[in-house]
């Protein structure tokens, strides 16, 4: 028990930051899944007149998929952070849920 104590003031913030990508993007992915009929609808709707049109439905496949890994990734990188202090999984969360972040941004642009 202390040694999780001391892990958890150790690596405070990067289980903060990965417990904030677990939920975010977990939630997202499974309410992506859970409602895929209106997502498409609201996607070829926002991208119906650019040059994504024809893939955006694929993009959204896509984005669901990321969302979901950078989710799991989070909840791996939280239980390697306190079992044996790694942070291997938690980097790599985040760099799929800054590349995720990216692409968003990207298409709210388009």
């Amino acid at each position: 028990m202390e040694y999780l104590i001391q892990t958890s003031f150790k690596f405070a913030a990067e289980l903060l930051v990965l417990a904030f990508i677990l939920i975010t993007f977990l939630q997202s992915g499974i309410d992506k899944l859970t409602d895929w009929n209106g997502n498409v609808a609201y996607i070829k709707s926002v991208f119906a007149k650019t040059f994504l049109a024809n893939i955006s439905t694929f993009l959204l496949a896509i984005i669901a998929f990321a969302e979901m890994l950078a989710g799991i990734l989070s909840l791996i990188g939280i239980y390697q952070i306190l079992a044996n202090q790694d942070t291997f999984y938690g980097f790599l969360a985040l760099i799929v849920a800054a590349k995720v972040l990216l692409a968003l941004l990207f298409g709210q642009r388009v």
